[in-house]
């Protein structure tokens, strides 16, 4: 009787709500017992209970009462992991109705034992409460030290306007895309500080890609994915930092979806930064990238030489130093494409004359900075080494991009595969994603190729020092 009655229930919720929150906060629930007019349902977890109360009552209270008629009641049996023995053991928790003309879900308290796991943050132990969340942010990246600049004033007016009122702008999400060293990070994390600081309740997460990613890992290798799910949905500010990384891990990518989904349907905000606009970043599914231009795609550009000054007269003044203004002007203008080595430079040079006991002077400057570009190596892109070997071989890079298995083709491929495995950071399977869509044991298999043949192979090893030479040029 009590399942028949459920299943009633259900149909009539499924077609009321978005059909990822049916599967992930209704299809979990199963109905233990009908005794009179009161329905007893079992969820998984005092967060899950919490939520229902909080998001779905209304719905439950309808759907109930079209059943059981105008005396209906509700019980939960709330499950609670018991670490002495190693089970889950129920705990019921009874809402009954003030009155038989209304349910009036009244929030209990769930006694919980500090010593019993309920929602798992990753972050911090077992047994937080959602208001104990670190937001992880670093209070020096406010908005007061982001200095504004032609480079980047829509997306530091877009992310003021977020911060201001999360959620409730049309800039949900906000990605903030730019090469490394323009300030992505430091804008992002500008905006869960002022959430923060404007609206203390809100739950704010700063979060590399590459840190979800571990997380994710470690929950399906603990079996709590439902623990790692629930926690990242039921931030209200949630900032993903070089989302690109998700580029080829197709696991993380559908978990990603169905918290962004959760968010954005439920009001909350999202801001992610990425080294490229959504239309040019390879590894990604259709489906998150068209998300991702739901909101406002903001790019950073390299400072140009006014804000360049700013910058480092904003970091001498806070740093509480004085400079001369030759010196100022000399570093902006020699180096000018990345906010992180100009303020490398100048802690640099503040380095050198307070070791050497030197007087900061325009000789000092040129002497650190000479030095400084020298050593300074350029970093090397996939997308560098792709157009480098392409034009080596005479070959378009649409053609390297394309399934074609010609010979010439494939071969060219495998090198620039090579030269992104050695030359850069990335994992195989970012490799993959960005030179033709191919997986990581394409890319293990091009490698091992190209390695074999540069030990059997006389010319084809004189045409791979010819291409190294050029990407080190």
């Amino acid at each position: 009787m009590h399942q028949r009655v459920w299943n009633n229930c259900l149909k009539v919720i499924k077609d009321n709500v978005p059909s990822i929150s049916y599967r992930t906060w209704f299809e979990p629930i199963v109905p233990l017992k009908l005794d009179s007019s009161v329905l007893t349902i079992q969820v998984p977890s005092p967060f899950f209970y919490e939520y229902l109360e909080e998001q779905y009552i209304d719905i439950l209270k309808k759907v109930l009462r079209k059943e059981l008629g105008a005396d209906a009641k509700l019980e939960y049996s709330v499950v609670m992991q018991n670490n002495n023995f190693n089970e889950n053991k129920p705990y019921t928790v009874k809402f009954p109705a003030r009155n038989s003309k209304e349910i009036k879900n009244k929030p209990v308290p769930v006694p919980i034992d500090p010593e019993e796991a309920t929602i798992k943050n990753p972050f911090v132990i077992p047994g937080i409460k959602k208001l104990n969340i670190d937001p992880r942010l670093n209070t020096s990246y406010s908005f007061t030290n982001f200095v504004e600049g032609e480079c980047n004033r829509l997306a530091r007016s877009a992310g003021f306007a977020v911060a201001n009122n999360p959620g409730g702008t049309a800039f949900n999400p906000l990605l903030i895309y730019g090469d490394s060293g323009l300030g992505k990070t430091h804008l992002a994390q500008a905006i869960g500080i002022e959430v923060k600081e404007k609206f203390p309740e809100k739950t704010v997460l700063y979060v590399n890609a590459n840190k979800f990613q571990t997380q994710f890992v470690d929950s399906v290798r603990n079996n709590n994915k439902n623990d790692f799910l629930h926690f990242y949905q039921m931030i209200d500010v949630l900032i993903i930092d070089d989302v690109h990384e998700f580029a080829g891990k197709e696991k993380t990518q559908d978990t990603f979806f169905h918290i962004f989904n959760h968010l954005h349907q439920s009001g909350k905000q999202l801001v992610l930064t990425s080294d490229k606009p959504p239309v040019e970043l390879q590894g990604l599914e259709q489906r998150l990238l068209s998300r991702f231009k739901w909101g406002l795609s903001a790019d950073l550009q390299p400072p140009d030489f006014e804000t360049r000054i700013a910058i480092l007269q904003k970091k001498i003044y806070n740093d509480g130093i004085e400079m001369p203004e030759d010196v100022i002007e000399y570093i902006a203008t020699h180096i000018s494409d990345n906010i992180r080595e100009l303020e490398g430079a100048l802690i640099s040079l503040l380095a050198q004359s307070t070791l050497n006991k030197k007087e900061i002077t325009l000789g000092l400057a040129h002497e650190m900075i000479d030095k400084l570009i020298k050593n300074t190596k350029r970093e090397i892109s996939i997308d560098y080494i792709q157009k480098v070997v392409c034009n080596y071989f005479n070959i378009a890079v649409d053609q390297l991009q394309s399934k074609t298995r010609k010979r010439e083709i494939v071969q060219a491929r495998q090198v620039a595969m090579y030269f992104s495995k050695t030359l850069t950071k990335a994992s195989l399977a970012n490799i993959g994603s960005q030179i033709g869509g191919k997986d990581h044991a394409t890319v293990l298999h091009a490698c091992k190729t190209v390695n074999n043949l540069l030990e059997t192979d006389k010319r084809f090893r004189l045409q791979v020092d010819e291409i190294e030479k050029k990407l080190k040029i």
